[in-house]
């Protein structure tokens, strides 16, 4: 029985221990090493105007409708971009679902852009990302955009052009992945620069 009553109170004291390391000093050590080393990550890369009006987040991707804007990756993600409901569409490969609504995108895009009917389409252009919340496409989705872009907003295609080199994110670490571009910093810079 002592042994037993012994065995309690150790495993007691443990849980305690444990609880009070584990779900209070390890998360509290990891929130003050982020906010002294990635405040900006670690609060969500949020874009706050002159204003102090929360924009949107640079992780996250928006709905641009207007002519005038690139669009993001298309999204799974909810109703669109929705945080609250980050998937993907989950349809494999053999999937008629995917073919159907890639089929319909490939031809929405090459009409929106001006491409001829065999243009060939960026895969970003018309796939959702895995969590439907990719903020970035490709260098090739943007490069394709520019000319639309320019025409809406009644300016040459390279101030357009211009804008794409310099929101082009290099590749991680320089050899991983490809050179994206943040779509909703792209499109703040040409509202910034139309002023």
């Amino acid at each position: 029985m002592k042994t037993f009553l012994l065995e309690i109170k150790t495993s007691v004291l443990l849980t305690l221990v444990f609880g009070v390391l584990l779900c209070g000093i390890y998360p509290l050590a990891v929130w003050a090493g982020a906010q002294a080393f990635f405040s900006e990550k670690a609060n969500g890369s949020l874009i706050v105007d002159h204003d102090g009006l929360v924009r949107g987040s640079t992780l996250i991707a928006q709905s641009f409708t207007s002519e005038k804007y690139f669009q993001p990756r298309p999204s799974a993600a909810g109703t669109g971009y929705d945080a609250s409901a980050s998937s993907g569409t989950n349809f494999g490969p053999t999937s008629q679902k995917l073919a159907d609504s890639i089929k319909e995108r490939v031809g929405s895009y090459r009409t929106a852009n001006g491409l001829a009917s065999d243009a060939p389409v960026p895969a970003d252009a018309v796939t959702a990302s895995g969590s439907g919340l990719d903020p970035h496409i490709s260098v090739a989705n943007a490069n394709l955009q520019v000319a639309r872009v320019a025409r809406a907003r009644s300016i040459s295609p390279y101030q357009v052009q211009v804008l794409v080199e310099q929101y082009t994110a290099a590749r991680d670490l320089g050899f991983l992945g490809e050179p994206t571009v943040n779509v909703l910093l792209l499109n703040r810079a040409l509202d910034q620069s139309a002023k």
